[in-house]
């Protein structure tokens, strides 16, 4: 049976579905790999990060001023989606090598969402296939035997958290995350 490797996904976008609105950054970061046992790896090491170009006029100005991007930037300047999803499915497979990837998040539904939705539309597969996706705070909630309500970041012990910031920025927050969801495969609670 092969590895699986696990690849922190965030994703910055300007409304609440993929369609009507735009994914504009996402970053990933290896985490680890599982075989016999989990094995961290400095989520650093292995990066990627593109900002996109809108693919509609539609956008929410509060998910906007999340990211802090600019869209008339990246009307200009952005990556075409169609190439940067077909150069992301690329860097995947050959940073997986022989290993299963892995998409994780937390949580998982929206970024999931914008980048599964992308690969489709834009490439016609996923190399995560349909369902290569783990929740982190669903996992939290099985670790730790707590009610999926309480498997927030503010209720789960210090260990666990990464001690890098969360910005904002896809990249900066896809290795925070990877350092979490680490923390969280090696935690005995």
């Amino acid at each position: 049976m092969r590895a699986d490797m696990y690849f922190s996904v965030d994703v910055e976008a300007d409304g609440p579905i993929p369609g009507p609105y735009s994914m504009l950054s996402f970053g990933a970061a290896v985490a680890g790999t599982m075989g016999e046992a989990f094995a961290r790896t400095d989520p650093a090491a292995a990066t990627f990060y593109r900002e996109l170009r809108p693919i509609s006029d539609e956008f929410v100005p509060a998910a906007l001023e999340v990211s802090g991007l600019d869209r008339a930037a990246l009307q200009r300047d952005g990556a075409d989606p169609a190439v940067a999803m077909r150069e992301f499915n690329r860097w995947v497979t050959a940073t997986a090598g022989e290993a299963r990837p892995v998409f994780v998040a937390y949580p998982a539904s929206f970024d999931w969402m914008f980048v599964y939705w992308y690969l489709i539309r834009f490439t016609g597969a996923s190399v995560f296939g349909h369902s290569g996706c783990l929740d982190v705070k669903t996992a939290y909630a099985i670790r730790a035997g707590v009610p999926f309500g309480r498997a927030h970041k503010r209720a789960m012990p210090k260990q666990l958290l990464s001690t890098r910031p969360h910005t904002h920025h896809a990249l900066d927050d896809a290795v925070e995350q990877a350092d979490l969801f680490a923390n969280l495969m090696s935690w005995q609670p």
